[in-house]
C-alpha cells in the first residue's frame, strides 16, 4: 500500500513538472542531451516545489498571528 501511494505523488510530480517547466518539451536526438534535459527540468521543477513550499508556510506564519 505504502509503494502504490508513493508511486501516486511520483506521478502526481512528474505531471507537475510537464506543465510547469516544460518537461515534455525535449527534441533531442542523444540520450546524453536527453539525460541532461531531463536533469535540468527535474532541478528546476525541484527549487520551483521548494520556493512554493516555503511561501505558503510564510503565509500561514503570517496569517496564524492575526487569528488569535
Amino acid at each position: 500500500m505504502r509503494v502504490a501511494g508513493s508511486r501516486w505523488k511520483i506521478e502526481e510530480g512528474l505531471e507537475e513538472a510537464k506543465g510547469e517547466v516544460g518537461l515534455d518539451q525535449y527534441e533531442v536526438r542523444g540520450f546524453r542531451a536527453w539525460y541532461r534535459f531531463v536533469t535540468l527540468a527535474l532541478l528546476a521543477h525541484a527549487i520551483l516545489v521548494t520556493v512554493r513550499a516555503q511561501a505558503q508556510e510564510k503565509k500561514a506564519e503570517q496569517i496564524e498571528p492575526l487569528s488569535r
